[in-house]
């Protein structure tokens, strides 16, 4: 994902994938085994995303639970606007897109467009 590092990538990819809310020990368990990590290190991660907005967590005793903030889509889409904001002139970097879609992108951009000039 557009601004995050490979190891938030992977906490990120094991809460979105998770139904509750999730200790840092449970998020350790479901990482890559081929990649041994400390928990001060997952507890680290999971730190980082909350400061950054990218999940939210609750007390639980003494501990915290950690929850994604924003849906796997919702991510997507601020990912995409981050590209494009960089891009220093989104308006060129939006219309190459739209030159480059392939025919199925496409018809989904238009029924996208269509969709939102309906709703006004």
């Amino acid at each position: 994902m557009f601004g995050l590092g490979d190891l938030e990538d992977a906490v990120m990819e094991v809460l979105w994938h998770t139904d509750q809310p999730a200790r840092v020990r449970d998020v350790l368990e479901q990482l890559d085994p081929d990649r041994p990590l400390a928990y001060t290190t997952v507890m680290t991660v999971l730190d980082n995303l909350h400061r950054k907005g990218w999940v939210e967590r609750e007390r639980d005793g003494r501990a915290y639970r950690y929850r994604p903030a924003l849906s796997r889509e919702d991510a997507t889409v601020r990912a995409l606007r981050d590209v494009l904001n960089a891009s220093g002139d989104p308006e060129a970097a939006l219309l190459q897109f739209a030159r480059s879609a392939s025919d199925q992108e496409a018809d989904v951009l238009r029924a996208a467009l269509a969709e939102k000039t309906r709703r006004g």
